[in-house]
């Protein structure tokens, strides 16, 4: 999940914003920064959103050391609450395994919400999650819906259903399943366009 490398879904989702002429884009959920310094490094200007201090702290000393300070913007957030930008802002949107997260169903459609909100008509939105079919799926102590917790860290699973429940005004352009890591983690990369 960490390192300095970019990660999978980040490489083939930088391919599909250029393929689309987006160069203004959020990402949710940054952490330390190695997808929001791939995509600067890749000439787009990013805004990063994240819950930990510690990783906006990272990001901006990075953005500022590689001179890419032009291109990045990180913020300490809480995307539970209403996302502090206009209706209309960005062109596309990137959040790899955010989602899947502690988050209860109703904070995911508030997002989606959200994110309805402030992308710009046809906008792009990218996210990756722990699908079903994950080997950690239904193990550990079940905390509701589809949260399962294993070592004291709560994932959110989720099936096909729930991202078509999650998509209500996007169109669902994709829904690609891939592999992560030596475990390896099952995920889905899932893009939406804004109707």
């Amino acid at each position: 999940m960490f390192g300095v490398s970019p990660s999978v879904a980040a490489v083939q989702a930088e391919k599909i914003f250029r393929r689309e002429g987006i160069n203004n884009i959020l990402e949710l959920g940054s952490g330390q920064g190695r997808d929001t310094l791939f995509f600067a490094q890749a000439g787009f200007y990013i805004k990063a959103l994240d819950y930990s201090h510690a990783g906006i702290e990272s990001i901006n000393k990075k953005a500022n050391s590689s001179g890419l300070f032009k291109f990045i913007t990180a913020k300490k957030f809480d995307v539970r609450k209403k996302l502090p930008f206009s209706d209309n802002t960005f062109e596309g949107c990137f959040s790899h395994m955010l989602y899947c997260m502690a988050f209860s169903t109703e904070e995911l459609e508030f997002l989606s919400n959200e994110l309805l909100r402030i992308l710009k008509p046809g906008g792009i939105n990218i996210y990756t999650v722990r699908h079903t079919g994950d080997a950690d799926y239904g193990i550990g102590n079940h905390k509701g819906e589809d949260l399962y917790e294993t070592n004291g860290f709560i994932v959110h699973f989720f099936s096909k259903e729930k991202i078509e429940r999650l998509s209500n005004g996007f169109e669902i352009v994709n829904i690609e399943n891939f592999e992560e890591g030596n475990f390896p983690r099952k995920l889905s990369r899932v893009t939406l366009k804004k109707l």
